[in-house]
């Protein structure tokens, strides 16, 4: 897993939130199924996390004052009234199914400061024609209470905010059943109180061409059954699938989101992503991890409930013989960097509860993988201590500063105050789901390479300060050091030369203390 994944105005208006009700959620022909029961924060967190597909927020039922109306009736009436207004219009689309023309590109094209807002049951629908519902690169752009399905966008595309426009604002939208990825992102974009499922790729892939996103806001959102496509068969290895993926975001909250059921991981941040905090969401039931984040820096990750998820690419691993701890949580090429700016110096996992997924948190360093080595499979990027790929050459990368700084390095990750429960009978495994892990292969790859042999994998277990202290273990846990053959008990995690798990507890019994 970890050796190969990559690829590569009107003020906001109050969120009215609907909060987790005691039913089911319900789904659509062609999204992800839905668990029988509404989640709940099993001890992580009191607050709710929004349970928006099944009840959907109601945009307003007449237009606002001064606001263009567009008729279902008249087929692209959105796009061609866009066009002919002002910026900084308002556009109120009454109920029915909204349709552009016929040509694949005839999405509509905002001006900066345009406002969109959904009448019940106001749907656009791409009639699995048109590529893309919004783009362009105009500014704060707001889109409320619509529909938006149906559309076809190419395999790592999006179908609103097609271009990563910036400031755009996304809120009490469902965006489901379409090709490619339900929306893009910009810098300052916010995603509040939607339902992005379904999708053949990415619920949200933040991904911008050109410059890096900053200020991503993804908060109250329900983000479920995604990849529909199954990329990652169609294409082994692509690490371009889930329910959101974050490249190069410098600064993110993601937050009070359930994020469920989608094919692959839940949420994922690849490649030089930096100050995220991820927290008060549940994650459950996802076909793989329900969190990567893989060669980035800085974040905090806490007050989440995490369960159920792994059991189908952990299983899968598993049945083929694989050795590797596949996780739950997994920290791949990633660490905290005092020398970039963030709210947090490391990457902090605190105060969450993981329970019955497979596996636990694993953290990982690819010796073979850094700025400019052939195996890197971010191919064509650097760390952002160096950038220039050129510097990370012999005979210079063997030495100070560019022998530690080629390197994305999993270090300064201070893992505390969670608990892990696995109940085997509940996952259905008697092993390979109850792993911890810290550990590194041995480098062998190029020939130049200054990261032969155990180096790294000496440096990630014991002199990168990555610690794990002051948990509770309900269960049969082991845990893995150094390399995937050193497996051991409780005693000898928390033994020199290890010297784990300080102030932590473990019980056998996985229903021990409630």
């Amino acid at each position: 897993m970890g050796i190969k994944r990559r690829h590569r105005a009107l003020a906001a208006a109050p969120l009215a939130l609907a909060l987790l009700a005691a039913s089911g959620c319900e789904s659509e022909p062609g999204a992800g199924a839905g668990p029988t029961a509404a989640p709940s924060m099993s001890g992580a967190s009191s607050t709710s996390v929004a349970r928006v597909c099944a009840k959907p927020a109601a945009g307003p039922a007449n237009a606002p004052a001064g606001a263009v109306t567009v008729d279902p009736a008249v087929v692209g009436d959105l796009a061609a009234k866009t066009k002919s207004s002002p910026a900084n219009t308002t556009f109120w689309l009454r109920p029915g199914k909204h349709r552009l023309g016929r040509d694949r590109y005839s999405q509509v094209v905002p001006k900066k400061g345009d406002r969109y807002l959904g009448a019940p049951g106001a749907v656009l629908d791409g009639q699995k024609i048109n590529q893309y519902a919004f783009g362009g690169t105009a500014g704060n752009v707001t889109i409320r209470y619509l529909t938006v399905q149906g559309f076809v966008a190419p395999q790592n595309e999006g179908v609103v905010n097609h271009d990563s426009a910036d400031g755009w604002v996304i809120e009490h939208a469902t965006i489901q059943n379409n090709s490619g990825a339900g929306l893009m992102a910009g810098a300052r974009q916010r995603v509040r109180a939607s339902c992005l499922r379904g999708n053949g790729q990415y619920g949200m892939n933040a991904y911008k061409a050109e410059g890096r996103i900053s200020d991503l806001v993804v908060e109250g959102n329900e983000i479920v059954g995604n990849n529909t496509g199954d990329w990652e068969r169609r294409r082994k290895g692509c690490g371009c699938t889930g329910g959101v993926k974050f490249w190069a975001v410098n600064g993110a909250d993601v937050r009070g989101n359930w994020v469920h059921d989608n094919r692959g991981t839940g949420l994922w941040a690849d490649t030089n992503d930096n100050d995220f905090r991820i927290e008060n969401n549940v994650i459950e039931a996802n076909d793989g991890a329900a969190l990567i984040y893989e060669t980035s820096y800085n974040a905090v990750i806490r007050n989440n409930t995490i369960r159920r998820n792994n059991w189908v690419e952990g299983r899968r691993a598993a049945d083929r013989g694989d050795t590797f701890p596949f996780a739950t949580v997994y920290l791949s090429e990633s660490g905290g960097e005092p020398r970039i700016r963030a709210r947090t110096d490391k990457i902090e996992v605190y105060r969450n509860v993981l329970e019955n997924n497979w596996s636990g948190i694993t953290l990982w360093e690819n010796a073979d993988r850094y700025c400019n080595s052939p195996a890197n499979t971010s191919s064509g990027d650097c760390t952002l201590l160096v950038r220039d790929t050129d510097r990370c050459a012999r005979p210079a990368i063997a030495k100070p500063p560019l022998y530690a700084d080629c390197r994305w390095k999993t270090q300064r990750v201070d893992i505390h105050d969670n608990r892990f429960v696995l109940d085997e009978s509940v996952v259905k495994c008697t092993e390979m789901c109850d792993r911890m892990a810290v550990l590194a292969n041995y480098g062998t790859y190029p020939d130049w390479s200054p990261y032969q042999g155990e180096g790294v994998a000496e440096a990630i277990t014991r002199t990168q300060h990555n610690r794990w202290h002051d948990n509770v273990y309900l269960g049969p846990w082991k845990f893995v050091a150094h390399d995937p053959s050193r497996i051991l008990d409780f005693a000898q995690w928390q033994s020199t030369p290890y010297q784990q798990d300080a102030g932590s507890t473990l019980d056998l019994d996985p229903r021990a203390g409630g």
